[in-house]
């Protein structure tokens, strides 16, 4: 978005985090306007969500900011972060040419969708092997981020439904870009912070019903999450 500030015209992103409740229901927890994200802004973001009344967050789907992952584990130390893995998969089909994305994208499938940690790890290495002549950033990507990809298998089917994608945030940021396309810019911060609330105000309206097999979902959780659950 571009904002006006001290005199000039800069460009500034909006920040979005969207949490959903023990009801299955989704909430915009808040908006942030910045110039430039990192460690030290990522950390304000999750202090002021537990300053203003967040309690607890059981996993955390984020896709890969830098510094972001540490400031959530410093300020929720119990929370699981997990990597999207349509971000994953996007990024490693970034320089594979269009004659190959099919068989990437069916060979990552066999690593994403594998029943266990030990299976993906297999069928990593399985992929890497055919693959890493071709695409080397690919393996090497998912082995950099391991750590933060793993905690998928560890969940049930009923949660890595719920987990297994950052498309709902997305879907809201695309809304919001519609909002704004037409202006030219912003007089300050907190005319272009009002625009994007109100136009989430109207959206929220339509979030009426919980998230997909939530029955089953909220279940897992309970099982995993006993003492924690509200």
């Amino acid at each position: 978005m571009k904002v006006r500030s001290e005199g000039r015209v800069i460009n500034k992103s909006a920040y979005l985090a969207i949490g959903i409740n023990v009801e299955g229901l989704k909430d915009v927890l808040g908006i942030w306007l910045e110039q430039n994200e990192g460690a030290k802004f990522w950390l304000k973001v999750m202090t002021e969500l537990k300053n203003r009344g967040v309690k607890d967050i059981f996993i955390a789907c984020i896709d890969g900011l830098k510094g972001f992952p540490e400031a959530i584990e410093a300020a929720f130390p119990k929370t699981e972060v997990q990597l999207c893995i349509v971000h994953m998969i996007r990024g490693s089909l970034r320089f594979v040419s269009w004659k190959d994305r099919k068989a990437v994208v069916a060979d990552l499938k066999g690593v994403y969708q594998a029943v266990s940690e030990e299976l993906a790890q297999e069928n990593l290495e399985i992929f890497a092997r055919k693959w890493d002549g071709r695409y080397p950033t690919i393996s090497k990507s998912w082995q950099a981020n391991w750590q933060r990809i793993i905690p998928f298998f560890a969940n049930p089917e009923e949660i890595r439904r719920i987990i297994y994608t950052t498309n709902t945030i997305e879907s809201l940021n695309n809304t919001l870009k519609k909002t704004i396309k037409n202006r030219a810019s912003f007089p300050n911060d907190e005319a272009a912070i009002k625009l994007l609330y109100l136009s989430l105000k109207n959206i929220q309206k339509k979030w009426t019903m919980p998230a997909r097999n939530w029955g089953k979902a909220i279940n897992q959780f309970a099982i995993l999450y006993g003492d924690r659950m509200p």
